[in-house]
């Protein structure tokens, strides 16, 4: 299965049992038995929408990209970035 559609995959799932619409996928990687797919889901909508709240979810699915688990694993504010710095980077 390629990249994109296990990503796909994930995101359908993941709507389907949170009720939240249009996960982002943010990252991919093999995992024991499968991938693990991380998505992020606007969870509350702001304005302004810098303000919105995001939710980063990491998805287990097995190797055909059947969801096996989830977990909420961070949120923050769509205009937060410090999330995605590198702990020890400086500006």
């Amino acid at each position: 299965m390629e990249p994109r559609e296990l990503i796909e995959k994930a995101k359908k799932q993941l709507a389907d049992l949170t009720g939240f619409k249009e996960p982002a996928g943010i990252g991919l990687k093999k995992g024991k038995g499968g991938w693990i797919a991380t998505l992020e889901i606007v969870e509350k909508k702001s304005i302004p929408e810098g303000m919105d709240i995001l939710g980063t979810y990491e998805v287990q699915l097995d190797i055909k990209g059947d969801l096996i688990s989830y977990e909420k694993t961070a949120m923050r504010k769509k205009m937060d970035t410090g999330a995605f710095e590198k702990e020890g980077e400086e500006d």
